[in-house]
């Protein structure tokens, strides 16, 4: 509420987090679907690796999508979970499927490892805002936003931490 964005642009594993991540102090499901489908007009999601039809049931806004595209002028802002695309795994690579094809100043970005990156490749930019929820490597609880051209990284605390 205090950034006031147009979109939130959330990288998937929204209400469960896998069985190999402790889950955090107070974790509350149904708070989330509850604060989440308040703002559903606000949201663009992608489906994590933890995601499942239940969720979608109790959602009021899509979340199944493995992928979505963003224009931003010449720059294609591919954001995806993470577990099937990745910097190791680039589009169109993997099981047939036929997302956009990476090019020079595109952005691959990802959430899945819950470590905040910030990598130039040869062909992309290759982004991770880290993980609200679940932090590792001593990351600290966080956010990216982006606005004209430029990616904060954030505590959510609101202190900016890296800039690119």
């Amino acid at each position: 509420k205090q950034e006031q964005p147009d979109k939130l642009l959330l990288l998937g594993d929204l209400l469960y987090h896998g069985p190999r991540n402790d889950l955090p102090k107070d974790y509350a499901p149904k708070q989330v679907i509850e604060m989440l489908n308040a703002i559903s007009d606000q949201l663009i999601c992608v489906r994590g690796n933890c995601e499942a039809e239940v969720d979608q049931m109790v959602l009021q806004f899509p979340i199944m999508a493995d992928y979505c595209a963003i224009a931003d002028g010449d720059t294609l802002i591919y954001a995806t979970h993470g577990h099937t695309y990745n910097e190791q795994n680039l589009p169109p690579l993997h099981r047939g499927a036929n997302p956009p094809k990476l090019h020079k100043g595109d952005i691959l970005l990802t959430g899945h490892t819950h470590i905040p990156a910030w990598e130039e490749y040869d062909n992309f930019l290759y982004l991770n805002p880290g993980s609200v929820s679940i932090p590792k490597e001593g990351s600290e609880h966080g956010y990216m936003i982006y606005e004209d051209k430029t990616f904060l990284w954030k505590t959510l605390k609101g202190d900016v931490y890296h800039t690119l």
